[in-house]
């Protein structure tokens, strides 16, 4: 393969652009060009290769119910976007069976394994090695009861290859400084990490595809047709050797006009960020359990995120979330500027939680990377180069066949 169009300049579209580019495959990497659009710019900054156990299970049905956010919890679904979820979530309770259930933790194991050396790699690879913050993360809970439920269920779980410990009470101290009361408990994982901020590390990586060669169209890709070429809104057509489809929640419609089935929606977040605050940066991302908030420090601030709100990834922000993020945010008594920066967008995720990577059986020029769900940030160096290797004709590191597209008929 000699040449290469690349769908949605995202964290996964920008990881595979870089990697397919310097693999010496010419590649145009096509995208709208809105870099607040999607999850790539929103985000916790979490690197989580802890997060090896699906979304698709009974526990999560059972809870769902006291996680809703009529009850103060996170979870919602835009009722004007049922004709997307309801059959989304027929496919989602499929998936919680103990047997698919078991082969998409081992799925995700398997793509987590190596995820945060990836990250170490291409961060090298884009000339900026300080993007990778490998210093852990920590949950916190605020009141006894909180802490004995979640650390019983943190004692059951999976880590896959990470780690954790109970934090000392010297180490809670220093959340003293920044919240109203030290909390409760809380747990330090290993073997985690951030980055010094989202769009920092996507710029990075676009900026070194660019400078290696590759080109970037602004466009947005409506059709893609098995021969490899692309039909671009503005009425002209691009083509290529073949075609990475890449483009989050809106790869379903390009996959679909392959007649290929997509289960895909817009899963989506909310955050809050203020370029005021006290939060040390060597304080790690913390996510406060009850409350439902991640807290991490970048470069550019303090961003704290929240909800999973399933829906139409173009439908306008919920206000009423962005007015609860903030409570949260002042009942924990975090620092925060009076008019913060508010962005929404959407995650895509498929109803088994593991990513849809790699080439169509019944189109072979097409190749596909979408579907990471909360991990596309963890998952985009490892997933690129999955898809270098199929894209030059080597063996990835990892059995492709548990991420086909076509386990979904």
């Amino acid at each position: 393969m000699k040449s290469i169009l690349v769908i949605g300049g995202g964290i996964v579209g920008a990881a595979c652009a870089l990697r397919l580019q310097a693999a010496g495959v010419q590649t145009i990497l096509i995208d709208p060009g809105d870099k607040r659009r999607g999850a790539s710019y929103g985000n916790a900054g979490h690197l989580g290769p802890e997060q090896v156990t699906p979304w698709s299970a009974w526990g999560n049905v059972l809870r769902a119910p006291q996680s809703s956010f009529g009850m103060g919890g996170p979870l919602d679904f835009r009722w004007s976007d049922v004709g997307l979820w309801a059959p989304w979530s027929m496919r989602f309770l499929a998936a919680c069976d103990h047997s698919a259930f078991e082969r998409g933790r081992a799925a995700l194991t398997a793509l987590l394994a190596d995820a945060l050396p990836a990250w170490h790699r291409i961060a090298e690879l884009a000339g900026a090695p300080d993007l990778v913050i490998p210093h852990g993360h920590a949950t916190a809970w605020m009141t006894p009861h909180g802490a004995e439920r979640g650390l019983a269920a943190m004692a059951k779980a999976q880590w896959g290859a990470t780690t954790y410990r109970e934090m000392t009470a010297s180490e809670l101290e220093r959340y003293a400084g920044v919240l109203k009361r030290v909390p409760t408990a809380a747990v330090q994982v290993s073997g985690t990490g951030q980055v010094s901020d989202p769009q920092a590390a996507r710029d990075a990586m676009l900026r070194s595809f660019a400078e290696r060669g590759g080109e970037i169209v602004a466009g947005r890709a409506t059709r893609v047709e098995a021969s490899a070429r692309v039909a671009l809104a503005d009425g002209t057509t691009r083509e290529a050797d073949a075609v990475l489809v890449c483009a989050g929640p809106w790869s379903r419609a390009l996959m679909e006009g392959l007649d290929v089935t997509t289960p895909l929606i817009g899963e989506r977040g909310y955050h809050l960020q203020s370029a005021e605050t006290n939060w040390p940066r060597d304080l790690p991302t913390t996510v406060f359990e009850e409350n439902f908030i991640a807290v991490s420090r970048f470069t550019t601030g303090l961003r704290c995120t929240s909800f999973v709100e399933f829906g139409s990834p173009d439908a306008p922000g919920d206000e009423r979330k962005w007015r609860r993020l903030r409570q949260r945010i002042d009942e924990l008594g975090i620092a925060f500027e009076a008019n913060p920066d508010r962005w929404v967008g959407s995650r895509p995720s498929l109803p088994d939680f593991v990513p849809a990577i790699g080439r169509l059986e019944r189109a072979p020029k097409v190749l596909y990377a979408f579907g990471h769900a909360h991990l596309g940030l963890t998952e985009a160096p490892i997933t690129a180069e999955i898809v270098t290797a199929m894209a030059t004709e080597k063996t990835p590191a990892i059995d492709v066949r548990p991420y086909r597209i076509e386990r979904f008929r």
